[in-house]
This record gives C-alpha cells, sequence and structure tokens, in this order.
C-alpha cells in the first residue's frame, strides 16, 4: 500500500511576480457582493414628465398609484418629500436605487417657502449619516445622502424663471445638480439649441455651480474621451420620457406617436435620453464621491466649527435677528416713556394736592 504524499502548495503566478497586482478584483469581487447605493432627487414643476422619465431611466414602475391633485388642491399646497427605494438587479450587480420626489414644488400661488422643505431634507440625510458615522457600530451604515439632483426646467420658457434661480443657488453647496430640460419634443432642434445656450448663459451670470463631468484621463481610450466630451456638450440634457412601447421601422421602440411620426426615446438623434442616462451610470461613482469629499464635508466641518450643535435653518437669517432686535429695543423705548408719562402724572397729581391742602389750613 503507497503512503499518501502530502499536497504541495504550488505558485499560481510567474517567477518574480508578487502578486498585488489582483487587487482591483478582490475590490471588485467585494463590492458586487455588498452592492450598490444610490440616491437621485427630482425636482421641478408638476406636469414637466419627472415620474415618466424616472420610470424610462431605470426601467421600473416607481409610482404605481399616485394620485393628482387638482387646481383647487394646489392653491395652497405645500411641498413634501417621497422616497422610494428599488432593488435593481443586473448581471449579479444589485443596485439600492433611492429616488427621492417633491411634488407640491412649484405649485402654489406664494412659492417664496416652497424650498425650505428640500433642503431641510437634505440636511436632515448628512445630518443622520454624521450621527451614524459618530456611532459605535459603523459596519452597516445605510447612505441616504442625496447624490445627485435631476432639476427639470419647463420648455416653455425664454431660459430660467426666478424661482429656477432662488431654488439651485440654495442648494448648489449642498448637492450635485444636473439640469434638464423636460418635454424635448415640443421644441425644434434650434430651439432647444437657443434654449441650451440661454441657461447655460444664465446659470454662469448668476454664479451657480451645477455638476461639471470630470475630464478623461490622458489614458483612457479614444471613445471614452469623446463620449465625455459629448456628454459635457449636452448639458443640460434635453429630455423625452415614455414607457409606451411603438412599432417603428419595423421594431418595438419606447417613444411618443404623433401624427407626423415618432420621437424615440432612445434614440440620439431624438433627444437627450440616451446621453443623460449613461452620464449617471458611467458618473455615478463619481457622484458619490463628490458628495462624500465636498458636500458632506462642508456640512461636517460647519457642524463642527458650531461645537457639534445642530444648524437650525441656516441659524435663522441675519436680516431677521437684526429685525427682531429692532422691534425689541423700539417696544422698550414706548415702555419706557410710558412709564416717565405715569411719573410725570403722578407727579403733577402730588403738587395739586399739597396746593388743595395748604389753603384749607
Amino acid at each position: 500500500m503507497s503512503k499518501q504524499q502530502p499536497t504541495q502548495f504550488i505558485n499560481p503566478e510567474t517567477p518574480g511576480y508578487v502578486g498585488f497586482a489582483n487587487l482591483p478584483n478582490q475590490v471588485h469581487r467585494k463590492s458586487v457582493k455588498k452592492g450598490f447605493e444610490f440616491t437621485l432627487m427630482v425636482v421641478g414643476e408638476s406636469g414637466l414628465g419627472k415620474s415618466t422619465l424616472i420610470n424610462s431611466l431605470f426601467l421600473t414602475d416607481l409610482y404605481p398609484e399616485r394620485i393628482i391633485p387638482g387646481a383647487a388642491e394646489k392653491i395652497e399646497r405645500t411641498v413634501q418629500i417621497e422616497a422610494s427605494t428599488v432593488e435593481i438587479e443586473e448581471r449579479g450587480v444589485k443596485l439600492r436605487l433611492t429616488v427621492v420626489d417633491t411634488p407640491g414644488y412649484g405649485d402654489a400661488i406664494n412659492c417664496r417657502d416652497c424650498f425650505k422643505t428640500i433642503i431641510s431634507y437634505i440636511d436632515e440625510q448628512f445630518e443622520r449619516y454624521l450621527h451614524d458615522e459618530s456611532g459605535l457600530n459603523r459596519r452597516h451604515i445605510i447612505d441616504n445622502r442625496v447624490h445627485c439632483c435631476f432639476y427639470f426646467l419647463s420648455p416653455f420658457g425664454h431660459g430660467l424663471k426666478p424661482l429656477d434661480v432662488a431654488f439651485m443657488k440654495a442648494i448648489h453647496n449642498k448637492v450635485n445638480i444636473v439640469p434638464v430640460i423636460a418635454k424635448a419634443d415640443t421644441l425644434t432642434l434650434k430651439e432647444r439649441e437657443r434654449l441650451k445656450k440661454r441657461i447655460l448663459d444664465e446659470i454662469e451670470e448668476h454664479n451657480i455651480k451645477i455638476y461639471h463631468l470630470p475630464d478623461a484621463e490622458s489614458d483612457e481610450d479614444e471613445d471614452f474621451k469623446e463620449q465625455t466630451r459629448l456628454l459635457k456638450a449636452s448639458i443640460p440634457f434635453s429630455v423625452v420620457g415614455s414607457n409606451q412601447l411603438i412599432e417603428a421601422k419595423g421594431k418595438k421602440v419606447r417613444g411618443r406617436l404623433y401624427p407626423w411620426g415618432v420621437v424615440e426615446v432612445e434614440n440620439p438623434e431624438h433627444n437627450d435620453f440616451l446621453k443623460l442616462r449613461t452620464m449617471l451610470i458611467t458618473h455615478m461613482q463619481d457622484l458619490q464621491e463628490v458628495t462624500q469629499d465636498l458636500h458632506y464635508e462642508n456640512f461636517r466641518s460647519e457642524r463642527l466649527k458650531r461645537g457639534g450643535r445642530k444648524v437650525e435653518s441656516e441659524d435663522m437669517n441675519k436680516d431677521q435677528i437684526l429685525l427682531e432686535k429692532e422691534a425689541e429695543l423700539r417696544r422698550m423705548q414706548e415702555m419706557i416713556a410710558r412709564m416717565q408719562a405715569q411719573m410725570q402724572m403722578q407727579m403733577q397729581g402730588g403738587d395739586g394736592d399739597s396746593g388743595a391742602l395748604g389753603h384749607h389750613v
């Protein structure tokens, strides 16, 4: 009976090769196993096709039972926050996608404070992440921070509205803004290019910081460099959304059917839908990194400066504080004037009494 020899460990690599070049594969396997998290916020007036576009982007139905309010209900309507989370799996890669919708934005007659709810929500997610990060168990932190905001602009106009400027300026230091021109099939190609240029000029004029795609590295292939150049040139993205399958040129496509033809959602010659989706997917990691390294770090450092004290709606407006101080000062001056008047009346009354007594004696 032959004695079994112990199995000898064999070096799987060639001599002179240490093996740490395999580290990216380990990171890849770990990331795929863990899955990915991404939070997308959509903001814009009602009727611009936000829900349709999101369903088109991710081929899912996030709003199956949505009730659209009437005009009378919108008059005094406040902005609501609706977060829908869906787990998407594609070729073994899991994505936990959270879409934050903001119904009611821009619908009321007075829109002055309509975006305070949205800013509070963004800050709350930063606050929650900071709390979890500072806790004892940091192994399973759920990241609900808003990584990207699609801001929908109306195609019916001549550029940005005052509300668009005010909102984007209020959030551009908190979240990555990607401007999107909705319902682009209502514009001709010349009108579309003219509107894009006007919007970019106004964004620059008002010093609004939108998300800028990073430049392609010099060692990247030419196709990726060209793709990045085309994506940059397409901002703001003019899009069309649809979940209906229509037959065009003998094949089924998602699009919109008109008496004069079909607008194909995924045709880059018809609109920028494909470019928007490519930008979101290929730069998802960069959007998360900018959120972590820039926006969250700004929030965190601001909190540390305040000694961990929670920011109360921008610590109140300085003008508001001054007005309150002035009102308080006026109240005190009026109170002192009243007291002086009462004392004077009492003194006059006292003099009259003493005079009357002296005459009687």
